[in-house]
């Protein structure tokens, strides 16, 4: 693997000209060379070693050590616009953070007139059927329930039969790719339903091969929720809705919140496949600073390690974009939760 590897990387300098280390190979003109050549999914998992400019970017990096899988990270203060990026630009499975853009998706036809919060739609329950026998999972309708509920349930304990409700509602996945690309987000991608996607899940190990079905870059997942946050995107109303709902999440008290101290407010959604774990949201400090952050994590041998994994990178940049700003973060011990 390790010559394999070198020999990608040979490959791609020769390509754009550029001569370095393989320590500081992660180049923007480097990366774009080897993946045009050899396609991102033959790309060893974090096989490019970027050059960090800052002190917590370096140590977000060094905690996103991606040599058990992938790890990806976007976090940007929301006063300043500053940015911390890992690998923040490579294809990484949604799973259920993708609900945040479905619940976007559905609001915009509520300030459309197209529906209502009230307005009540079945859940789709799925039904049982063989991996990929189908290309779209078959599913019967439960009971009816308030767009607001659904959405509340959606987010807060992340229901998938409420998800596919909505999806349905809003024309499926073309419509909330069409809401995420007309607003700037063009490097995510909704392809199937939720019933489909937990089905077939598995066909790909997410840690080493990148498919680009129902992914996103982390960079495209925290800018939308910057969006959210500072009104570019969505009425104030519709962005309420949302947030509201991501600060009362019951999934995945082991990631984002596990480590953050006491005083800080955490809006989040989570997201899990097969060998993947995610955690994307806001997180708030007493001192009015706020950030977006998401953390895509592939690997690492088990889900608790995944979540210790996200648990530790959301500490870091809280610490040093949000508590300590501008030092470095010296660790925090995960005690789950």
């Amino acid at each position: 693997m390790k010559r394999a590897i070198f020999t990608f990387f040979a490959a791609a300098a020769a390509l754009t000209g550029f001569s370095a280390s393989p320590a500081i190979a992660q180049t923007t003109n480097l990366e774009s060379a080897f993946d045009r050549t050899f396609g991102t999914q033959v790309r060893a998992p974090q096989s490019f070693q970027a050059v960090y400019d800052t002190a917590l970017e370096r140590r977000i990096a060094q905690l996103a050590d991606g040599s058990d899988g992938r790890i990806g990270v976007a976090a940007i203060d929301l006063s300043t616009g500053e940015e911390v990026m890992v690998l923040a630009d490579q294809r990484f499975p949604m799973a259920s953070t993708s609900k945040i853009a479905v619940a976007a998706a559905f609001l915009e036809g509520v300030e459309q007139g197209r529906w209502s919060l009230s307005s009540e739609f079945p859940l789709l329950i799925p039904m049982r059927s063989k991996k990929y026998s189908s290309p779209t999972a078959p599913v019967r309708r439960g009971n009816y329930m308030a767009a607001r509920d659904l959405i509340e349930i959606m987010i807060t304990r992340s229901s998938n039969s409420a998800t596919d409700a909505l999806l349905d509602v809003v024309g499926g996945p073309r419509a909330v790719n069409n809401w995420a690309w007309r607003n700037g987000f063009r490097n995510f991608s909704i392809d199937r339903d939720i019933a489909t996607l937990v089905r077939d899940d598995g066909e790909y190990d997410p840690a080493s091969y990148i498919d680009l079905r129902d992914s996103a870059t982390p960079r495209d997942i925290v800018r939308m929720l910057a969006a959210l946050n500072n009104g570019r995107v969505l009425s104030a109303g519709s962005r309420q809705v949302i947030l509201s709902s991501m600060s009362r999440t019951r999934t995945g008290t082991r990631r984002i919140p596990a480590l953050m101290p006491a005083e800080a407010q955490v809006l989040h959604k989570t997201g899990s496949l097969n060998n993947t774990s995610s955690d994307v949201g806001i997180i708030r400090g007493p001192n009015g600073r706020s950030i977006a952050v998401a953390i895509y994590v592939t690997g690492q041998g088990a889900k608790l390690n995944r979540e210790r994994k996200i648990a530790s990178i959301a500490r870091a940049l809280y610490d040093g974009m949000i508590a300590n700003r501008g030092r470095n973060y010296a660790g925090a011990t995960y005690s789950g939760g």
